[in-house]
């Protein structure tokens, strides 16, 4: 079984977003999640993203540790 290990730059071009360092961190500046908030529920995201966000931290462990770094420096 081969398995993949998605990190922060994987999941950003996985939402469409820029994955460039300049790109995240121009991102980062402008997005904020508020406290107490799920990474999947901020109102920054499209539908479609907010849905591979939720499925992603409920079902895969691969891309949780990349959304768990995105809500941290989002916060």
């Amino acid at each position: 079984m081969e398995t993949h290990s998605h990190n922060l730059k994987h999941l950003m071009q996985q939402l469409g977003l820029p994955a460039d360092p300049t790109g995240m961190d121009a991102f980062f500046a402008s997005h904020t999640l508020p406290a107490n908030q799920a990474l999947c529920d901020a109102a920054f995201w499209s539908a479609a993203q907010a849905q591979f966000l939720r499925e992603a931290m409920r079902d895969d462990a691969d891309w949780s540790a990349a959304a768990d770094a995105l809500a941290l420096r989002l916060s």
